[in-house]
């Protein structure tokens, strides 16, 4: 099983700084909308309860043979993919007006939770239910997001969350953007690119005996609209690849999630990054 260890950031920070600290579990080999009835999250800071929901505007059309480019007003700070829980500005817009007139939903403005929810909850990871650290900096968090196995007492990281506060002011609300990579990569397709059906997805990995599977997720659809499994990796540091076809609404934001486990736990590693359809 290989030892989990920060490396290079999957979407990165222009003209900043893009470390976090790293991970201290021990070693480890290392998707639906958010329920109602989900047990709590658990956290390494104060507890908190329920399980946060949000419901996106439905999709539209069946894809698109030549993707438009991004739209530059939709992304986070200028830069980053907005892949949850809000598609667009005026999705922000819609949620502060109400957080400000009854506090509605105030999980945004928790970077654990926000992270927890995506991983359990949208991207249907049960088991991953702890934020192990997180390190926040202006308006950048990471979540070390994990679980707990038998084979050790403390928690095993199975991503880091790259979160981005999704407008200014102090209701500005956190946004998923990516994970940074660890033993466990996905390079291609390059982050922020405009891709097409089928597509090569693919990184990295070091472990033994993994098998990887392959997602396609658009806000709005509570189901992936692609999905390829099981691709067989190891080694160290080895390449990976899989081919997967989809069908989306043109001009969204994709989200491609690659996991691997079946060791110690159903998902002990994932990583996601985002694109347009």
């Amino acid at each position: 099983m290989a030892v989990l260890g920060l490396a290079a950031a999957g979407c990165g920070e222009p003209g900043g700084p893009d470390a976090t600290a790293s991970a201290t579990s021990p070693p480890v080999t290392a998707t639906g909308p958010p329920t109602a009835t989900s047990p709590p999250v658990t956290t390494t800071g104060p507890p908190t309860t329920g399980s946060p929901s949000v419901t996106s505007p439905p999709p539209t059309g069946t894809g698109s043979p030549a993707p438009p480019p991004p739209r530059k007003d939709r992304l986070v700070a200028g830069h980053y993919q907005p892949l949850w829980p809000f598609a667009g500005p005026d999705q922000v817009a819609a949620w502060r007006r109400a957080y400000r007139e009854d506090g509605r939903e105030a999980w945004h403005l928790d970077a654990r939770r926000t992270a927890l929810a995506f991983t359990r909850d949208h991207l249907g990871f049960t088991e991953i239910d702890q934020a192990v650290k997180t390190v926040e900096r202006g308006a950048h968090a990471r979540v070390h997001v994990g679980f707990r196995s038998e084979e050790g007492p403390r928690p095993l990281v199975a991503a880091v969350v790259h979160l981005v506060r999704y407008g200014s002011g102090g209701d500005a609300p956190w946004e998923v953007v990516g994970t940074d990579d660890t033993s466990f990569s996905l390079t291609r397709p390059r982050y922020g690119s405009a891709v097409r059906s089928p597509l090569t997805v693919g990184g990295r990995i070091s472990g033994v005996d993994e098998s990887v599977r392959v997602q396609v997720r658009q806000p709005g659809s509570p189901e992936p609209v692609g999905e390829t499994c099981c691709v067989s990796a190891g080694g160290q540091d080895s390449p990976w690849s899989a081919r997967v076809s989809f069908t989306a609404a043109p001009g969204r934001t994709l989200t491609i999630v690659a996991s691997t486990g079946g060791h110690v736990a159903a998902v002990e590693r994932f990583a996601v990054t985002g694109v347009t359809g």
